[in-house]
């Protein structure tokens, strides 16, 4: 299967799951983050500020806050597809950008450079058990996940475990994928 057909598939596990189920698995996973050794051990956490069909982050924003950890949101430059992350203490600091989403006014925003980020969490489509992940497409997370110093992990629904998964020279794993059922480790697979 091509990457395209794979993200369409992705997106569509994610389009079947009922509002109802999708609340319970979203608790679920942030039980489990919050409680993760991973979670505990990060002070600067890198996230995207979720669309309406992705897993929703404002939770996992609001627990970093309430918990005194530096949250840190990108903000994609299209022209190098590269990502820039900014510290957000609250929303009012956003603004809406192409394609409905939201991301840092970098005059609202202190910029956070790569190497002091401890934990960045991806988002994608479909993972396989290394790590490896479908997104979007754009690449804005290979980038900058390529030669990241801190630990990566994938938020996702069991369902969404996918093998085997195309990969390319630029694609990178993550360190670890969250799920409904636990953070487990890819690091040795």
């Amino acid at each position: 299967m091509e990457k395209n057909e794979l993200r369409f598939k992705g997106k569509k596990i994610l389009q079947d799951i009922s509002v109802k189920e999708r609340l319970f698995i979203e608790a679920k996973m942030q039980e489990e983050l919050f409680n993760s050794e991973i979670w505990k051990d990060a002070h600067i956490v890198g996230v995207t500020l979720s669309q309406t069909h992705e897993w929703s982050t404002e939770p996992i924003i609001e627990e970093g806050w309430r918990t005194g950890k530096k949250m840190v949101v990108p903000k994609c430059i299209p022209e190098s597809r590269q990502m820039e992350f900014y510290h957000l203490e609250k929303y009012d600091q956003l603004e809406r950008v192409y394609f409905g989403l939201r991301e840092p006014k970098p005059e609202a925003s202190a910029l956070v450079k790569k190497n002091d980020i401890d934990l960045l969490l991806v988002p994608g489509l479909l993972f396989n058990e290394k790590g490896y992940r479908i997104g979007y497409g754009g690449g804005y997370f290979d980038r900058f996940i390529e030669g990241f110093p801190g630990k990566t992990l994938m938020i996702a629904s069991d369902r969404q475990e996918y093998s085997p998964l195309p990969f390319e020279e630029f694609d990178q794993r993550v360190e670890y994928v969250l799920t409904e059922s636990g953070v487990r480790s890819t690091y040795y697979l």
